[in-house]
């Protein structure tokens, strides 16, 4: 019998759920293409970029979690272009032809044209984007136990987050305790006034804009307590590495500017304009096909689906949607031919951000359901170390919490910078 080649461009939360949906099929050979050779877990890179997790902790390479996956083949390369009329990919190092294209490509950050702070600001959404700041964390503070100008040392140490999403509540909260657990103890050089301040900005009138209004007053609260000056309305105009320009006029003395502040999906060459909505997704029908295409399906951050009426605007860019669309479109995909397939409906699992230790919020889908304080921060943390990808990856993210939680502290603030491979 013939297979079906159903080439997933994409190991993240769609990615590999599909091919979880998909694994005992063999109806199917499967095909996975990312530009990196190991799955990562996002919600987490803010530990990793301030030292108190390890990569490792929330990473795997695909080619060990697909081991026992034997109708699926692993392909280390980037994508570069579809062509829809051959069923072929143009890989960075050779091609693909496929019976099915999966998008589930993933989302970028969005600098919203602001080309200087593309280029001076560090963003948040890889491995690399989070050792790249643990770096420059480690190298500021560093620089700045030879600096003797109080004022050179204070813009050393000061951070400016944009965005007060969940990344930009979590990143703020852990360097406010970073500043007062850890800093003072590691680097005597340096006193309490020489430490700089930590801010949050967001064009929003509330910090986690997404979540409920007793969520949103109990972060900002709990933030200002940690001694972050949380700046809202206020959007982050320009960067030129010295300092951070605000929408109100305001400047802030700082070469530290992380963004977290918006995200789009990738585009990709041989899709047409018309074929992109909203945050550049790609437009799919209720079942994840991208419209006026017979044979591509898109996933997740890459999907703006259409036909559920909950969400006309598209679905939130986070794990939970992608999950259940790629669950969804396996299920459908292993259907026979004569039965209807099952459109797409997003249950809402509620949400969670989590702010220092002993400090998180989170939301049900009902209304009614909140959690703050500890319980919530339990809770928290359980739902993430269930989420990683295997027993491994659990095991070794509790023991690195366990010994935040009991010690506020972690012994993984390392400046590992790679050199170039002579070739």
């Amino acid at each position: 019998m013939k297979q079906t080649h159903v080439v997933i461009i994409g190991g993240g939360f769609a990615g590999l759920e599909l091919i979880e949906q998909l694994k005992t099929s063999d109806k199917f050979r499967v095909t996975l293409v990312d530009m990196n050779n190991y799955n990562f877990f996002p919600p987490l890179l803010y530990q990793v970029a301030s030292g108190f997790m390890e990569p490792s902790a929330i990473s795997y390479p695909f080619r060990k979690i697909l081991r026992k996956k034997n109708n699926t083949r692993f392909r280390l390369g980037e994508l570069k272009q579809v062509l829809p009329e051959e069923q072929k990919v143009i890989l960075s190092n050779g091609e693909l032809r496929y019976d099915i294209l999966v998008m589930a490509t993933g989302a970028e950050s969005n600098f919203f044209g602001n080309a200087n702070v593309e280029k001076n600001a560090l963003p948040m959404k890889t491995i690399s984007d989070a050792l790249s700041l643990r770096n420059m964390i480690l190298t500021r503070v560093e620089r700045a136990t030879r600096i003797e100008d109080p004022e050179q040392r204070k813009k050393l140490l000061t951070f400016v987050i944009a965005g007060a999403g969940p990344t930009g509540v979590e990143l703020s909260g852990i360097f406010a305790e970073m500043r007062k657990h850890i800093l003072i103890k590691d680097y005597p050089e340096l006193e309490r006034k020489d430490l700089g301040e930590i801010y949050l900005i967001d064009g929003q009138q509330a910090v986690l804009s997404a979540m409920s209004v007793k969520s949103q007053q109990y972060s900002k609260a709990k933030l200002e307590k940690l001694g972050v000056r949380v700046k809202l309305n206020t959007l982050v105009q320009d960067f030129d590495k010295e300092t951070v320009f605000l929408s109100n006029g305001e400047t802030i003395s700082s070469r530290n500017l992380i963004w977290a502040a918006g995200i789009y999906a990738r585009v990709f060459e041989g899709f047409n304009k018309e074929d992109y909505g909203r945050g550049r997704r790609l437009k799919t029908d209720a079942f994840n096909k991208v419209k006026n295409y017979q044979n591509i399906y898109a996933l997740g951050d890459a999907a703006l689906v259409e036909g559920d009426p909950g969400y006309p605007e598209g679905h939130p860019q986070v794990a939970q949607p992608a999950i259940q669309q790629a669950r969804n479109l396996g299920e459908n995909l292993l259907k026979a031919p004569s039965k209807t397939w099952t459109p797409f409906k997003y249950s809402d699992k509620g949400s969670m951000a989590i702010i220092g230790s002993n400090k998180a919020v989170a939301d049900g889908p009902e209304e009614r359901f909140f959690l703050k304080g500890f319980i919530a921060w339990f809770a928290w943390v359980f739902v993430h170390i269930m989420s990683l990808v295997n027993f491994r990856n659990r095991l070794r993210a509790l023991y690195d919490w366990t010994g935040y939680y009991t010690h506020k502290d972690q012994s993984f603030r390392m400046i590992i910078k790679p050199r170039e491979m002579k070739k």
